[in-house]
């Protein structure tokens, strides 16, 4: 097998910490088959799915098993706010490949006000933006340009949230070129069927079925967008 430059190659269930099954939250079929079977990752890996289908929990997992803040940042954040995480992180065993990064960050949208507040708080060595004076998705962006640089693991959740049309692509743009090293790797959740085509990457559409590959043009996500783009009064007229 090549040597991969990525920092994590797969997922499994720790075999000295066994998650009942019958606890929440491995009823979730997409989780109870990554701890049944595990999971391989690539250099980027792309969730797609309906709310609730268990995207976000697995993202949040994998960010806080890896030693990622759970309300986003780096190895170092230590903000908190509230705990809502899931307990999955636990639960699961990172399959490193061998002599990668230990870098990493988490962004996730709904968590961000509270995490610029504490970048204020809590400053570099060189200072930081002042985010809280940018609007919510120029803060976004920023922050992933000015902490998404060099190899590491960066985890997104849902950040078509913070962003416009425009905003997603300028995002594609700093994650396609942080991949084109080869040492990065991108673990992003989305609603967003322009995100979700990210150059290069295994997309695994989530859902009441588990964890199964698919093409772009396959997704549901896509299909529908479409239909509705195509056809806006047929889906106007049922609601």
């Amino acid at each position: 097998m090549a040597f991969q430059y990525y920092p994590v190659r797969g997922l499994s269930e720790d075999p000295s910490n066994v998650l009942d099954r019958a606890q929440w939250p491995a009823t979730m079929p997409p989780v109870a088959q990554v701890l049944d079977h595990g999971l391989d990752l690539t250099a980027a890996t792309v969730l797609v799915g309906e709310n609730g289908s268990g995207k976000s929990t697995l993202v949040e997992a994998i960010a806080i098993a890896y030693g990622l803040s759970p309300e986003g940042g780096s190895t170092g954040a230590r903000h908190t706010t509230r705990s809502t995480e899931s307990v999955l992180a636990d639960h699961l065993q990172l399959i490193k490949n061998a002599g990668t990064t230990r870098r990493g960050y988490f962004l996730r949208a709904e968590t961000m006000h509270g995490f610029f507040s504490y970048l204020e708080d809590n400053p570099g060595r060189n200072g930081d933006l002042e985010f809280h004076r940018m609007s919510h998705g120029e803060s976004f962006l920023e922050l992933a340009v000015d902490r998404f640089r060099g190899a590491g693991l960066w985890v997104l959740d849902e950040p078509e949230s913070a962003l416009s049309f425009s905003g997603c692509l300028s995002l594609l743009a700093v994650l396609k070129d942080l991949l084109a090293t080869g040492k990065s790797q991108v673990i992003l959740s989305t609603h967003s069927p322009l995100l979700a085509a990210l150059p290069g990457a295994q997309i695994l559409e989530v859902g009441p079925w588990g964890l199964r590959p698919q093409r772009w043009e396959g997704l549901d996500l896509v299909t529908n967008w479409k239909s509705f783009m195509d056809r806006p009064e047929q889906f106007l007229r049922h609601i």
